[in-house]
């Protein structure tokens, strides 16, 4: 008889090729997968011929189950089949609500396990050249949300624009306009800026600017969800971000 277990895989942030070796086994081992949107669906591939696949996907206003659904589906499968793996998109720790699954499941008695995965606050901005952190130009990194719980801009934003650290901002593409004039109103008009899309896949798409020109930009490039938005001189560093867009173009 199986025992009930949940492991919470951080399935990276798109490229396949980011997962882990430990990731990789605990697919392997699957008796049922549970997989978001943002997970690659590549990586099931991974899995038993026989491995229960649901799709649980969420994204900003599109539920196919809530997140207690999805707490009650994870113990339910667990006990019946065993092995329950989660495939979370980047680590299921920043911003993947992954404690609140693990915190469930516990009171059911369920063996839990998290592995870690690479989160798209750092592989994101990396896929086009951007480094979060380098030397003379940042000290430091702040990792927000850019819309909380209620659907509210995240106070934090007021905080880091204060700061001279490199801001990267997850879910914050429909607060865009607000989280501008936050730094606008700390004279960070002329900030570099960047908004990367499907960063680390083979359709990433980016644009980069100044806190007051970026949503112009955005605009104009049709950038949308899924997203990761980059505030700070580091953006100026860029070596590829140039390269990519006329590689891009090219294609298109």
């Amino acid at each position: 008889m199986n025992i009930p277990r949940l492991t919470l895989i951080g399935a990276c942030p798109g490229d396949v090729e980011l997962i882990t070796l430990k990731g990789i086994r605990a697919i392997k081992s699957a008796d049922v997968i549970l997989y978001d949107a943002l997970a690659n669906v590549e990586l099931l591939e991974y899995a038993k011929p026989d491995v229960l696949r649901i799709y649980v996907g969420k994204r900003l206003g599109k539920y196919v189950y809530t997140q207690e659904e999805i707490n009650e589906k994870i113990v339910y499968l667990a006990k019946q089949y065993g092995h329950v793996v989660r495939l979370k998109g980047g680590d299921p720790f920043v911003f993947g609500r992954g404690f609140e699954e693990i915190e469930y499941a516990k009171i059911f008695d369920i063996k839990c396990e998290v592995v870690s995965g690479v989160t798209s606050a750092i592989a994101a901005p990396a896929s086009v050249g951007i480094p979060v952190t380098s030397r003379g130009f940042a000290e430091s990194f702040w990792v927000i949300t850019g819309t909380t719980k209620k659907g509210e801009i995240s106070k934090d934003i007021e905080l880091a624009a204060q700061s001279s650290a490199t801001i990267v901002i997850l879910m914050g593409m429909s607060k865009l306009e607000e989280i501008c004039e936050v730094f606008r109103s700390y004279g960070k008009s002329e900030m570099p800026m960047a908004i990367i899309q499907n960063g680390t896949r083979k359709n990433v798409k980016s644009v980069v600017g100044t806190v007051s020109t970026i949503i112009e930009k955005s605009v104009l490039e049709n950038i949308a969800n899924p997203a990761v938005i980059v505030i700070g001189e580091v953006v100026s560093l860029s070596y590829q971000l140039s390269d990519i867009n006329e590689q891009l173009a090219e294609n298109s």
